[in-house]
């Protein structure tokens, strides 16, 4: 299924019942009461899975990171927010976390987002960078058979944090690099001047 938009374009909204760790309770998620955030929406198959929950656990090695940085990272799978709860309660690796786990029980989220796995009805693995202003940055799906990359994830989100807060001058363009590593300096490029030298 196709998602309802594209890169560039605000995200299509989210709300919906979550388990918060944190707190420890269910509760609503809404996409839109987390403007002024960076927001990671990790897409994972399901709940009580062996991949899945390594997923979740690589995120919360990077959570501190991800916090520190503005970002608030956002587990979801089309499982109802009991299983969410029962999981997060009894997985040794998920029972750490304190990532938001959102319900999607009816497939809205997943659908609108193009991740319904339609074989399956499941969602498949991947994952959005949704930027401070609610607009998709970076979209990504595979296999649900790979764990997700987290170190990539966290390199990607700070890659384009750092170009939305370092922005253009006139006559100039800011973009990271292949392989662009954090410390490593980014392309500060000169329309006028660098073009010949790309």
């Amino acid at each position: 299924m196709q998602s309802l938009w594209t890169i560039g374009e605000r995200a299509p909204e989210i709300r919906a019942k979550a388990w918060l760790p944190k707190e420890g309770k269910i509760d609503e998620f809404k996409l839109s009461a987390q403007k002024g955030k960076w927001v990671i929406l990790a897409f994972y198959p399901g709940d009580f899975t062996f991949v899945c929950a390594t997923d979740i656990e690589a995120f919360m090695e990077n959570y501190e990171q991800f916090e520190k940085n503005g970002a608030e990272v956002v587990a979801i799978s089309t499982d109802s927010v009991f299983s969410h709860k029962a999981w997060s309660e009894t997985s040794p690796r998920v029972k750490k976390s304190r990532i938001p786990l959102v319900e999607d029980f009816n497939k809205k989220i997943s659908s609108d987002y193009g991740f319904i796995n339609t074989d399956s009805g499941a969602a498949r693995r991947g994952t959005v960078i949704i930027d401070p202003d609610g607009i998709v940055q970076y979209f990504a799906i595979h296999s649900d058979a790979l764990g997700k990359d987290v170190d990539h994830i966290f390199t990607a989100f700070m890659g384009l944090k750092y170009v939305r807060d370092t922005p253009a001058s006139a006559g100039h363009v800011c973009a990271v690099p292949a392989n662009w590593r954090l410390g490593k300096r980014a392309l500060d490029i000169d329309i006028v001047n660098d073009i010949g030298k790309l």
